[in-house]
């Protein structure tokens, strides 16, 4: 048969590129369908807290860890309770660019939130305590924090006889003691975790559950703007140190190893649950709203030789920001109201 020539050759040209393009975009489709699912698991919740060997879940730890948590009398000035700045309606977090401390000063960065805590390592912006049992005793004992001693917390505590029958309770034959303070503190914040945000309903196969704008946002998140390449697990941190270009002078984790030169300047990953209910960004408080972060990360940075080789000049639309922004709110969950405790009288004198 010999081959078509002139207007028939076209058109028989035409047939085969539709064909061929029609393959393409199924193959291409097919692709991005098989990426996206491998992408969804990634961001999968698991479906237990994880508690340490040396100190395991008990009711009676996590009821005296929640008074303890609200009790402002664990402050040396009785007024500071570790919720004066991790508030639970406001994402365990507080709503100023610094906290304040004890004398009613500023203290040098912003609180960080407690959601999903018990799957993180190296605490504080800086890194500097390896466990939940370690943070908790740092704020209580900081003069610029909570301002107390070990000895005044015992007496404290002590002079509560409602509080000597929790830590009975919590600490069979055990005495009030610091180490069971960090304990049963941390066991509560170890409970402390966010529910099932519209993200995870879509992550679970409900397409519903997220808009056009937050899907075209989660594409953006994990492909051009890079934004999972240190936001990343269910939990959207890597638990890492970055320095991501702030103009302040603060060292980060760089004064906790000051031989590595690459953690200068460098601050933890926060994770990015609920990110949407706890403005002001950043260590120190300085960026306001959400597109602010993202253009921050676009264009904004500083850079120097510490600088986190994931920050690079990127072209964002209004929209991509626009879009970003709309998948960090999918991140939010509507979590459980949270009762603060009556909390136990002190004996009287």
């Amino acid at each position: 048969m010999r081959p078509p020539r002139g207007r028939a050759a076209l058109a028989a040209l035409a047939v085969v590129l539709a064909v061929a393009a029609g393959c393409l975009a199924d193959a291409r489709g097919w692709a991005f369908a098989q990426d996206n699912a491998k992408l969804k698991e990634m961001y999968r919740r698991p479906d237990t807290i994880p508690f340490p060997a040396d100190n395991p879940y008990s009711d009676a730890k996590a009821k005296l860890g929640e008074m303890l948590f609200f009790d402002p009398r664990m402050s040396g000035d009785k007024n500071i309770s570790c919720a004066t700045c991790h508030t639970p309606s406001l994402a365990w977090s507080d709503p100023l660019k610094v906290s304040i401390g004890a004398g009613n000063q500023p203290m040098s960065k912003r609180s960080q939130t407690l959601l999903n805590l018990a799957w993180t390592e190296l605490l504080m912006w800086d890194g500097r305590f390896p466990s939940l049992e370690d943070q908790v005793l740092g704020p209580l004992f900081k003069s610029d924090i909570m301002g107390n001693s070990k000895t005044g917390m015992v007496e404290e505590i002590n002079a509560i006889p409602a509080y000597r029958g929790l830590f009975e309770q919590a600490f069979p034959g055990g005495a009030v003691s610091v180490e069971a303070v960090a304990k049963a503190l941390a066991t509560y914040e170890r409970t402390i975790v966010s529910n099932k945000a519209p993200f995870d309903r879509w992550i679970e196969n409900d397409e519903n559950a997220l808009d056009a704008a937050a899907k075209r946002g989660f594409a953006l998140f994990n492909g051009k703007a890079n934004c999972a390449a240190c936001h990343n697990t269910w939990r959207f941190t890597d638990d890492g140190f970055h320095d991501i270009g702030l103009a302040d002078q603060d060292p980060g984790r760089g004064k906790q190893v000051p031989d590595v030169p690459v953690l200068m300047h460098a601050f933890k990953t926060p994770t990015l649950r609920n990110v949407a209910q706890r403005p002001p960004y950043m260590h120190d408080g300085t960026i306001d709203g959400l597109e602010a972060v993202v253009r921050h990360y676009a264009q904004g940075f500083v850079t120097r030789p510490s600088l986190s080789p994931e920050m690079k000049k990127l072209d964002l639309t209004a929209r991509d920001i626009q879009d970003l922004v709309a998948f960090m709110r999918s991140l939010t969950s509507d979590d459980d109201p949270v009762t603060i405790p009556v909390l136990p009288a002190k004996e009287a004198m």
